[in-house]
């Protein structure tokens, strides 16, 4: 397995996501691994904390460069719980810390990684990301919000797990009268009113 072409691989896709949901400082950015499937073994049968290195490593790079807030979510074990920093739990009273230390074998590779790497971790029960990257189909859609917009990676596979991913947009309300951005309400139409 070429570590170096998995790290290459998940800041490409990454940047990727970036561009497409116009992700920024401050956005959280949901990241579920299979390091198994990367390596090409069923889901959670063979974590491998060298993998884990890597793709840390391309969302640490991603993170310097645009301000996000990554969310590494656990395995099915811990309930999908995440690691995230305790800043974030700071910032957003909706998170609520849950009490438990990820490991390879309970919690996965990636998770167990990002615990003991992340500046200050701890692990909330929940979160709703403005964003998210999959890879080896972890299944990271109950951590994003509610209107997920797909987005197609260049890089369709990190080592042989399929990668899939997601920004979020608000959701759009209304009817034919409604307007969705502001060009589209300086028109006379978009100045009418509710009479």
């Amino acid at each position: 397995m070429d570590l170096e072409q998995i790290r290459t691989g998940v800041e490409t896709a990454l940047r990727e996501l970036v561009e497409a949901g116009r992700i920024g400082r401050g956005h959280i950015v949901v990241v579920g691994t299979s390091t198994s499937e990367v390596i090409g073994q069923r889901i959670g049968t063979s974590g491998t904390e060298q993998v884990a290195e890597r793709i840390f490593e391309a969302v640490s790079a991603v993170r310097r460069d645009v301000g996000f807030y990554p969310a590494f979510q656990c395995c099915e074990h811990l309930n999908r719980a995440l690691v995230v920093e305790r800043e974030l739990l700071r910032l957003d009273p909706r998170l609520e810390e849950v009490g438990v230390v990820p490991v390879r074998k309970a919690g996965g590779s990636m998770a167990a990684y990002a615990y003991r790497h992340l500046p200050d971790a701890c692990v909330v029960e929940s979160i709703a990301a403005h964003a998210g990257i999959d890879i080896g189909d972890t299944l990271i859609g109950m951590h994003l919000r509610r209107v997920a917009v797909p987005v197609r990676p260049s890089v369709r596979t990190i080592g042989r797990a399929h990668v899939t991913m997601a920004y979020t947009r608000p959701k759009l309300i209304g009817g034919a009268r409604a307007v969705y951005s502001v060009e589209q309400a300086a028109t006379p139409e978009g100045t009418a009113g509710c009479d």
